[in-house]
């Protein structure tokens, strides 16, 4: 289920503050009006965000995929491997089915993006980026008062939360596999579980399931 956070405003559905995504969205609206067609908002585990200990940040919803169905890395490849690895380390609970009502669960975990709104081409520009970072990503970081753990898929996911976090790039720095501490949270990057990713040999299962074995064992050692 997808949670409203206390304090940490999520953007309204005719979010206008990117115009350039707006105008893209709108259109999408007239040649699918059956899809979702919006911002997509955090999705929190069933008790809420007290129970949130790792948050995953992406880059922003799938053409065909979050902004279709209106859940985070729901109705493409990239969460077909995001949520199969999250059940198998018990991040998640249920089936994964690739449909916002198929009954999945998130234990401890939440998902949202760096920006909220699809972008043309999947490509965000630095703008956009920065309007979504201070309005929606910063406050939603500062809702879980028990976050311990932040995995970052892709480049433009992991700058942005850094920067929300309040801290310089250089001393936390985009590498696959790193884990590094940004004040109380420790951060793991990792290469975004996209097709391209997979398909090009960027990104392998067996890589993507490394880094949320070790998020596992951090959060177990705390």
């Amino acid at each position: 289920m997808s949670l409203v956070l206390p304090g940490a405003p999520e953007p309204p559905r005719d979010c206008s503050l990117c115009p350039r995504l707006h105008e893209f969205i709108t259109g999408w609206r007239s040649r699918e009006p059956d899809w979702h067609n919006a911002p997509v908002r955090t999705f929190l585990p069933a008790k809420g965000i007290d129970e949130v200990r790792l948050l995953i940040v992406g880059l922003a919803p799938g053409l065909r995929g979050a902004n279709r169905t209106g859940r985070p890395f729901t109705g493409d490849y990239a969460g077909t491997l995001l949520y199969g690895t999250l059940l198998r380390f018990g991040f998640a609970r249920g089936k994964f089915e690739a449909r916002p009502d198929d009954g999945l669960e998130l234990v401890g975990t939440a998902l949202t993006n760096a920006v909220r709104c699809v972008p043309p081409e999947n490509k965000p520009i630095g703008a956009e980026i920065r309007t979504c970072r201070e309005r929606f990503l910063q406050p939603t970081l500062a809702g879980f008062s028990n976050l311990r753990a932040i995995v970052t898929l892709g480049r433009i996911a992991h700058d942005s939360t850094v920067r929300a976090l309040g801290f310089p790039l250089r001393e936390v720095p985009f590498i696959h596999g790193a884990a590094k501490d940004a004040g109380t949270v420790r951060i793991f990057s990792s290469y975004h579980c996209s097709r391209y990713n997979t398909n090009t040999g960027v990104l392998t299962q067996e890589m993507f399931v490394d880094v949320f074995r070790r998020v596992k064992e951090y959060l177990e050692s705390e």
